[in-house]
């Protein structure tokens, strides 16, 4: 059965790589950004899809765009059955006496007071509606684990997984559910942007990332698969496991990767 889908951080990496892939199965979706540019390009990228596809510039840091968005979903498709909150920033690697204060509340904000506005309008709104799957993109430091350089990223990471626990928690006997997605390390701007001032760093990084970091097109389609099967309040939906990771270490001599050949020219 077709579903109607809203993600939020869509025109451009993950999002924009699940956007595609609902679409691809049959879904209506809407797809949303802070930067109006970037989103139409997006749109535009969509246009075989005709009428299942629109886009709606929206800054999940103000409650009231994130309210409009909903609006617009609604009256666009009826209803919505799936909302992935997926908007979220990173920085470029740094000690955390070197992250400006300006730069630490631009990420908190989006990510963690962002995630805040997407569950305060949404959840009210599918509780309204007596369905709904709420989905949160989760990433590095939601699992606890350190990464020099990645202080504020993984602490707003680490804030958005606990957010989940207790969402889940409090939808429990609703009929709404929250599930957290796990992607893993997906080669997107966002990754590279953290090497930005640090060129060197991301060629001595290459190696371990074509182990274990993923592509887009690896990622999007488990992920949109799994989600559309999903009906559990409080799951947890990752790319890959534990095994699936030693694998990857334990093949790496013999099937070599190389996740960064199309940027390379």
């Amino acid at each position: 059965m077709s579903k109607n889908i809203v993600i939020t951080g869509s025109s451009r990496g993950i999002g924009l790589g699940l956007a595609r892939e609902f679409l691809q199965t049959g879904h209506r979706v809407v797809i949303s950004s802070r930067t109006p540019d970037t989103l139409q390009k997006a749109l535009e990228s969509f246009h075989e899809y005709g009428d299942k596809v629109s886009a709606f510039a929206c800054d999940v840091t103000d409650e009231n765009q994130v309210q409009d968005l909903w609006f617009h979903a609604a009256e666009t498709m009826g209803s919505v059955d799936i909302w992935i909150s997926n908007a979220g920033i990173a920085h470029a690697q740094k000690n955390l006496w070197d992250i400006g204060m300006d730069e630490a509340k631009r990420i908190i904000d989006t990510n963690v007071n962002g995630t805040l506005n997407n569950i305060r309008v949404v959840i009210s709104a599918m509780l309204a509606q007596g369905r709904g799957q709420f989905y949160v993109l989760e990433g590095y430091g939601s699992s606890g684990r350190v990464q020099k350089g990645l202080g504020v990223y993984g602490a707003t990471k680490a804030s958005v997984a606990f957010l989940n626990k207790t969402l889940a928690a409090e939808l429990e006997n609703t009929p709404v559910k929250i599930a957290s997605v796990q992607p893993g390390m997906v080669i997107t701007d966002m990754i590279l942007d953290q090497f930005t001032d640090d060129p060197e760093g991301l060629e001595k990084a290459k190696p371990i990332f074509n182990i274990v970091a993923s592509s887009l097109d690896e990622v999007c389609p488990v992920l949109a698969d799994k989600m559309l099967r999903d009906n559990k309040n409080g799951a947890h939906i990752a790319f890959m496991n534990r095994f699936d990771y030693f694998l990857r270490f334990l093949t790496a001599p013999i099937k070599k990767r190389n996740l960064f050949a199309n940027m390379e020219g």
